[in-house]
């Protein structure tokens, strides 16, 4: 051909691939790690607001605990009504209230002692159903075990020496416990502790 479009030289013009194509890879793979981020620091947060961390030690925390149950404590040991000697005493204005109470102890197994009126310090002057008076060891003995007999006693000490027990009768003793409700309160008395509960 001649004229203004002749060919001249032997080299071929190049082709070149069109640059929208790279820009359109570079912009997709730009998006998924836009997204990746996005949702990574969302999972960040609601661990933050949830304690998701909390739920996962505490979960471990309580794999970790023991599944053996501890043992039960042991019941208290009481005496039997036979090693307990009570002195029963009347400080009320009813004849013959010590001797029957002492009979009716007598038939539920106690030991008794003295039987009469009270002493000056308490005669007429107990308005309660009665006081229990012995030595400072009866607290946790005999005072336990003579009281599931009656109800609403006042337990009062003093320095005698020996294991005896004084029951004085007060304005509002009206009967013992029945056996039936004496049993009972001994029961609970004696059965051992609930066993501690795990503290994990």
């Amino acid at each position: 051909m001649g004229g203004k479009y002749r060919i001249t030289g032997d080299a071929y013009p190049r082709m070149r691939r069109p640059r929208h194509r790279r820009r359109l890879v570079l912009a997709g793979i730009g998006a998924v790690v836009a997204l990746g981020l996005a949702g990574w620091g969302t999972l960040q947060l609601i661990d933050v607001f949830t304690g998701g961390d909390r739920s996962a030690s505490a979960a471990d925390h309580k794999r970790d605990c023991p599944t053996a149950k501890p043992s039960a404590a042991p019941a208290k040991a009481l005496p039997k009504p036979a090693a307990i000697k009570v002195n029963v005493y009347n400080a009320t204005t009813r004849s013959g209230l010590a001797k029957a109470a002492a009979e009716e102890l007598k038939k539920r197994g106690f030991a008794i002692g003295e039987v009469g009126n009270a002493s000056k310090a308490y005669d007429k002057k107990v308005p309660g159903a009665g006081v229990l008076l012995g030595a400072p060891a009866a607290k946790n003995g005999s005072f336990t075990v003579l009281g599931t007999q009656l109800a609403g006693t006042v337990q009062k000490t003093d320095t005698r020496k020996t294991g005896e027990v004084d029951l004085i009768l007060g304005a509002k003793f009206k009967a013992f416990s029945t056996p039936k409700e004496a049993t009972a309160a001994m029961t609970a008395l004696t059965k051992p502790a609930p066993a501690p509960s795990p503290s994990c």
